[in-house]
């Protein structure tokens, strides 16, 4: 006899309108736990509960399938009751927010701007299409003195790439900014056209030897592969290879690096077609000793570490998903000295002033060992 499948399915909806009903009711007792845990300092996640739920309700399923079942059914329900104690916790936190200074635009006026590499570098570019064309800048180099200085309230910013559309994330910007005292105040997405420059009245045929930037260099690499003979060598920056080729007056010599570090230093172009791919640009980010936030800040950039635990990503991105907010981007990074284990760098969409993101990152907060606001730009 066939099964009358429409009688099932009223049933399960039956099943369903109840499960409904129950979360309900179990959501309101979670707001109640939460007015408790607020009123004692009592934190929100007690992971050795939930775990003695969950084995107690394995050991009493009727088979192993429905035990796996239900104990995911109960471990969604339980992050969701945290999820919702965690929206009445940041009601009365501030501490995550204190500091920031909330600005029309930032401070600009006789700004000191450092980056790394020479003039004619890209990072030198990206500052003076952020800041404007007479925006006091000095150059050093590498990355960490440039943080350094404006951790020193010796310059007011520093411009640092963080990554390209081509190669990648630069992993040591990532590791940085971590040291320092140093937040992020806003982004300048350049597009990036490297050329190959050598001496005047040198030929592409005369190339031995090719300097750059590692970035700029993996950034070119189908373009490379046409020349297998051709040494590569690395160098702090693409205008630093340019001014090596410059001062060594060898024909033999090559740089990638921008039009602009070509005309400085005297150099022509060897190569008619692009380098790199049509869309390739860099992202840099725009540092400052600063909390500044400016009105329309809409990306926020956090790190933060989690217990070494399966789920545990999970659980903190489960905090922007029950806040309606976007995430843009996420890398992992290895922390130091503890083998396997990772912190993450994640950016997403919002202001700090929106109920939402303190929402999100005080669950975030409340589920990772560490968590740090990089900046709100």
């Amino acid at each position: 006899m066939m099964p009358d499948l429409e009688k099932i399915r009223d049933e399960i909806d039956s099943i369903d309108g109840q499960i409904q009903k129950l979360f309900e009711r179990r959501m309101n007792l979670t707001g109640e736990v939460a007015e408790y845990k607020i009123a004692t300092g009592k934190p929100v996640f007690d992971q050795d509960r939930e775990n003695k739920k969950l084995e107690c309700i394995s050991e009493s399923a009727s088979s192993d399938f429905n035990a796996k079942g239900i104990c995911e059914i109960l471990r969604q329900t339980m992050s969701i009751s945290r999820i919702r104690q965690y929206q009445m916790l940041a009601e009365h936190e501030d501490d995550l927010f204190s500091g920031y200074i909330q600005l029309e635009h930032l401070p600009v006026q006789e700004a000191q701007v450092i980056y790394q590499g020479l003039e004619g570098a890209y990072a030198s570019e990206a500052a003076k299409k952020f800041f404007g064309k007479c925006v006091n800048t000095a150059h050093v180099g590498t990355w960490e003195e440039a943080i350094q200085i404006v951790s020193k309230k010796q310059a007011d910013y520093a411009v640092l790439p963080i990554e390209n559309s081509t190669a990648g994330i630069v992993q040591d910007i990532y590791d940085l900014i971590l040291e320092y005292p140093v937040y992020i105040v806003g982004e300048q997405i350049l597009p990036i056209e490297h050329e190959l420059l050598g001496l005047p009245g040198a030929d592409i045929s005369d190339v031995r030897t090719v300097f750059s930037h590692p970035q700029a260099l993996a950034q070119c690499k189908e373009y490379l592969k046409e020349h297998p003979d051709w040494e590569q060598r690395k160098l702090l920056n693409t205008a630093v290879a340019a001014r090596k080729v410059a001062d060594d007056k060898d024909i033999r010599q090559a740089a990638i690096a921008s039009h602009s570090a070509g005309e400085l230093f005297g150099l022509q172009r060897l190569e008619e077609k692009r380098l790199s791919t049509e869309k390739n640009s860099t992202r840099f980010i725009i540092i400052s000793n600063q909390k500044y936030i400016v009105k329309n800040a809409e990306k926020i950039s956090i790190c933060f570490e989690l217990p070494h635990k399966s789920g545990s990503l999970y659980h903190a991105l489960s905090n922007l998903i029950y806040n309606d907010l976007n995430m843009t981007k996420i890398e992992s990074r290895p922390i130091r000295d503890r083998n396997f284990e990772y912190r993450f760098f994640l950016d997403f969409e919002g202001n700090l002033s929106e109920p939402e993101v303190k929402n999100a990152l005080i669950g975030i907060q409340n589920e990772a060992d560490e968590l740090y606001i990089l900046g709100n730009y």
